[in-house]
């Protein structure tokens, strides 16, 4: 639990870092190039078929007609942007994910090396192929497994709980592997996420709810047009924001344990301090 909150409490300190800030905005210029792109040239597309879907022949009939009959016009018109958002929102948070995992994580994780496990070995027990392999891999698997439980997403509780939980689980498998790829044996590193899995997969679910956070602001850009300039772009930081947090979250917890695995390994006369909850968070 130590570990945990010393992890998570440097992360937020480094957050504020000029480095950090600079490199969240890569993601943002990816995402936004992206959205504009789909915007512009699927929206209004996508809209008029999910138009034509929610208003074919079906049960659905009935709930049209009932919200009919209490005041509610042109239902379908009214709930196809909305239904869009709510299926192309995870799209994008997975493929910020990516971005960051790609682009950003490894020089976050670079950045705690440097100040604070400066001394540590690298071993190197991940090349950059595997490491790509590996998100790529771990997205497909969260891609399905967001298909398979999108028709449950239309129960109220299970909208607040899946999403997170799926996000949270491939920020788990993304996040530990890179922050462990350049420092830890391929050995070392199996041993770590077998040690901390439940700690790792708090992590993971914790920062899957912060990521699911910032849909607010995104689905707020889509419903009121005239701020959709303003809303989006900063939806789409804030998710690279979120991500750069638990990347730092992950190296910090990740190289921390590393440190003390190896300490552990040692002979006692040999073993050398593990310093927790001493140095600044931005040491």
């Amino acid at each position: 639990m130590a570990l945990l909150l010393d992890s998570f409490w440097r992360a937020v300190a480094y957050c504020v870092h000029p480095r950090v800030i600079a490199l969240s905005l890569l993601p943002l210029l990816l995402m936004g190039v992206l959205a504009w792109g789909w915007g512009y040239f699927y929206w209004d597309a996508a809209v008029q078929s999910m138009r034509i879907w929610l208003e074919s022949p079906g049960l659905l009939q009935i709930l049209w007609g009932w919200l009919q009959g209490i005041g509610v016009g042109d239902a379908p018109a009214l709930m196809a942007p909305l239904l869009l958002v709510v299926l192309i929102t995870p799209l994008m948070v997975l493929l910020s994910l990516l971005a960051v995992a790609l682009l950003m994580t490894p020089a976050l994780v670079g950045l705690v090396a440097q100040r604070r496990f400066a001394s540590l070995e690298r071993k190197q027990g991940g090349s950059f192929l595997l490491s790509l392999g590996w998100s790529i891999g771990s997205t497909l698997l969260a891609l399905l497994a967001l298909l398979v439980s999108t028709p449950l997403w239309f129960i109220p509780p299970l909208i607040l709980v899946l999403p997170p939980l799926i996000w949270g689980w491939l920020t788990y498998r993304v996040m530990a592997f890179d922050a462990l790829a350049e420092h830890a044996s391929k050995s070392e590193r199996e041993t770590l996420l077998q040690r901390h899995r439940v700690a790792l997969l708090v992590m993971g679910i914790f920062s899957g709810y912060l990521g699911a956070a910032p849909a607010i602001v995104w689905a707020s850009g889509m419903v009121f047009a005239a701020a959709f300039v303003v809303l989006i772009p900063v939806a789409i930081w804030i998710y690279a924001l979120v991500f750069a947090f638990s990347s730092l979250w992950f190296a910090h917890f990740c190289l921390a344990a590393l440190e003390q695995l190896r300490a552990e390994a040692l002979p006692a006369g040999n073993a050398q301090p593990v310093t927790l909850l001493i140095s600044p968070p931005l040491e």
